[in-house]
């Protein structure tokens, strides 16, 4: 989100905040990409906020908070002090949760761990989301639009094409058992707290075989995960790069510095 946006974000929160009976007086940016995470103090509230099209990404996050807080799942918990929803002011849509002082990086094993945690506790709930397979096919279909991805050279949009095509093909030979994911369980989204590992981003919840999730995890984390497919595993690492670099050519993409990152992507 750029600068003078979030600015414009904080403004419209910390009313928001006051008229909710959350006292705050400052507000820390923790976090700035397509969305923002924003730190309210002196209360200690973790507010995440991005561009009113997120409400209904949001809502559905709140959904799933709201189920795993019946399950052990070690997630971030939602605010206690508000209704449980997403908020729309202005041209922002915006949730409440719990603040949680991070204590440092996860050990592999204890990433490994949570994420069984995590799968455990989703398998007790039932939520309407989407499958992987829809996920990977919207990203290819944005490589093969043109008015979606127009700064894509035309070998790179080949090279996405191809990678995007491969996996496809290679998955509809595989025998999996699909359940409900997190569906981005990366480093950034765990946080080692003073209550043990934590996962954070919730509105990406989707069904798939557990090798998805466990392709976001770095390798010294995963190979502590017992029973997975690592041959599964590294096809979702492929597809996952893929469809990180897709989203980095977006003509709407919001992610900071992005054209670092499309070039990374290459």
């Amino acid at each position: 989100m750029e600068s003078s946006e979030v600015q414009r974000a904080i403004r419209v929160v910390q009313s928001a905040a006051f008229h909710l009976g959350l006292h705050t007086t400052a507000a820390a940016v923790l976090h700035n990409s397509d969305r923002i995470a924003v730190r309210l103090l002196p209360g200690d509230v973790l507010v995440r906020i991005a561009p009113h099209t997120w409400e209904a990404d949001f809502q559905f996050e709140v959904e799933v908070a709201c189920a795993l807080a019946e399950t052990d799942c070690p997630i971030g918990e939602l605010e206690p002090r508000v209704e449980p929803r997403a908020y729309v002011r202005d041209a922002f849509a915006f949730t409440f949760w719990k603040y949680y002082e991070h204590t440092g990086d996860v050990m592999p094993t204890a990433y490994a761990d949570a994420l069984m945690r995590m799968h455990a506790g989703l398998r007790q709930i039932r939520l309407a989301a989407p499958h992987i397979t829809e996920r990977i096919s919207a990203w290819a279909e944005e490589v093969n639009t043109h008015e979606q991805t127009p700064d894509l050279s035309n070998s790179d949009r080949e090279m996405l094409r191809s990678t995007f095509r491969d996996v496809q093909n290679k998955l509809s030979h595989h025998r999996t058992s699909d359940q409900l994911l997190h569906g981005e369980p990366h480093p950034g989204n765990l946080l080692n707290t003073h209550s043990g590992p934590l996962f954070i981003d919730l509105q990406t919840c989707q069904y798939g075989p557990i090798e998805y999730d466990i392709a976001f995890m770095p390798e010294e984390a995963a190979e502590h995960y017992l029973g997975a497919n690592y041959q599964l595993v590294q096809l979702f690492r492929t597809v996952n790069w893929a469809g990180f670099t897709t989203m980095r050519w977006r003509s709407s993409d919001q992610f900071p510095n992005r054209a670092y990152w499309r070039a990374e992507g290459f």
